[in-house]
């Protein structure tokens, strides 16, 4: 399933991301929807991607009443040829991706000794292997234009360990080393490689228990980050925002 819809013009005063097009994996629900949802209302053509296609459907309704160009394919991103097909069929509809926001995830908790191999390869596949490949996608047409935003969601669970966590915080520090890396290989291209490290966050993700949502962090804090990450000034970028709710747990 794909859906485009062009429905105005982008570069008015209060749509400084006019000339951006931000690609969203993930991007149905909770942050990737909220993500989506900021980076539109800023002005940006918005592509996002998910592997539920009434999902997607709601939030390219969603999107497409901030008036902006929408696209929505739906794609495994842990699938090399449904990546390639994603990043083809986006720059096709709506034109060369500027900003990445890698943000499929899965979560898969309990202590490591009692997961199994298709656990570790669901979670590592989903939280690792698909930002590798969907950057390493979007990376050339980057390159060739000395442009770009790669913004990575990953975790406190990425700087902390805690107890039942093996599966998950491995995925989320192999995440931060990647980040670091690319930012070094990427950063004399003029692309800014960024990771945003949320703490509990009040949304439906998988393997966790519901949360008091006065002490969570919401979905739009997370996109307000995103937010600070893409306008700060051309000639610098933030490598990582850590971000924690301000009543504890």
């Amino acid at each position: 399933m794909l859906a485009t819809h062009n429905l105005g013009a982008q570069g008015t005063d209060d749509k400084p991301l006019g000339d951006a097009l931000a690609l969203v994996t993930g991007g149905s629900r909770g942050i990737g929807r909220a993500i989506a949802m900021r980076l539109a209302s800023l002005g940006a053509a918005v592509a996002v991607c998910g592997r539920d296609a009434d999902a997607l459907n709601a939030v390219t309704t969603q999107l497409a009443g901030l008036g902006g160009r929408v696209f929505s394919h739906v794609a495994d991103v842990t699938r090399p040829a449904d990546v390639d097909a994603l990043v083809a069929k986006t720059e096709s509809a709506l034109g060369p991706i500027t900003i990445l926001v890698n943000n499929a995830g899965i979560g898969v908790f309990g202590p490591a000794h009692d997961k199994s191999e298709e656990d570790w390869d669901r979670v590592l596949n989903t939280n690792l292997k698909s930002v590798f490949l969907v950057s390493k996608a979007v990376a050339p047409s980057m390159i060739a234009r000395k442009r770009g935003d790669i913004i990575n969601i990953s975790s406190l669970a990425g700087v902390n360990a805690f107890k039942g966590g093996g599966l998950y915080c491995a995925s989320k520090w192999g995440l931060q080393g990647l980040s670091a890396c690319m930012a070094e290989d990427l950063r004399g291209y003029g692309i800014r490689v960024s990771t945003i490290c949320p703490g509990s966050v009040a949304t439906a993700f998988s393997g966790t228990s519901p949360k008091d949502p006065s002490k969570v962090l919401s979905p739009d804090d997370v996109a307000h980050a995103v937010e600070t990450i893409v306008m700060q000034s051309p000639k610098s970028f933030i490598s990582q925002l850590q971000i924690r709710p301000l009543s504890k747990p």
